[in-house]
């Protein structure tokens, strides 16, 4: 992997690259390539746990990949679950949509990014990091919104302790090259992807496709069941197409 040249001037100077790694195709691949190209002493590799929530298995996928590279593995988990957050948020304010949304993504901000950054600050601080490379594996084919977005850019959330970047290594393959890169490296993904997943984050993700939302209904029905009694409960639906998840499942 060819580096530009802000990323490789970070290198050089010593930050620290942190691999987002979901357990997904895409944070595999991506964590692949960095390997490529990062010393192995700026990487470090984060999961957000979100407990019943995700794909059995997607934490260990992460672990086990940076393990077997030698690298840190940093375990970042929220105070709630999503079900949890739903709840709050219904009893707070019952007028509004309880569930995230693509334009209001507290799954997201809450219960990902907020405890990663949380425990990636504690990392720099405790081994003398001042400059975060938040590395990400999100891909323009994905969306259109994700197409857009800037390969590298400065973060907002920099401040006078810590200078945090953002960067998208494998924004640029697609799918087909994402499970090359995979395979080319001798490793295999997640199950999910081969009972026909599209997508692996949450079992049932409010951007999941129908063949996502039935594969978690096939293996996972009791979750199903507590996510259809808090739609019921809330008046509100979980998935953005607003139909319930029981019906979408189907």
């Amino acid at each position: 992997m060819k580096l530009d040249a802000n990323v490789e001037a970070l290198v050089a100077s010593g930050a620290l690259f942190v691999a987002n790694h979901s357990g997904g195709k895409d944070s595999q691949a991506q964590l692949i390539k960095l390997l490529e190209v990062i010393p192995p002493s700026q990487m470090i590799v984060a999961h957000a746990c979100l407990g019943e929530m995700e794909w059995p298995g997607a934490m260990e996928l992460a672990r086990d990949q940076a393990v077997a590279a030698g690298l840190p593995f940093i375990l970042a988990r929220a105070n709630k679950t999503l079900l949890e957050m739903v709840e709050r948020r219904f009893e707070s304010r019952p007028e509004v949509p309880s569930w995230p949304s693509a334009s209001t993504r507290q799954c997201t901000s809450d219960l990902k990014r907020g405890p990663i950054q949380r425990e990636v600050r504690r990392y720099a601080k405790a081994n003398g990091f001042k400059v975060i490379v938040n590395c990400l594996g999100l891909r323009a084919a994905e969306s259109p919104g994700r197409a857009k977005r800037k390969t590298f850019s400065l973060m907002t959330i920099s401040n006078s302790v810590n200078t945090w970047y953002e960067w998208l290594p494998v924004h640029d393959l697609s799918t087909k090259e994402v499970f090359g890169v995979i395979a080319d490296a001798g490793q295999e993904p997640h199950y999910a992807y081969a009972e026909g997943n599209d997508r692996l984050s949450c079992i049932f993700c409010l951007f999941g496709s129908r063949g996502d939302l039935r594969n978690g209904r096939r293996h996972h029905p009791g979750l199903l069941t507590q996510y259809a009694a808090l739609e019921k409960h809330t008046g509100y639906t979980m998935h953005m197409s607003r139909i319930p998840l029981v019906e979408l499942s189907a």
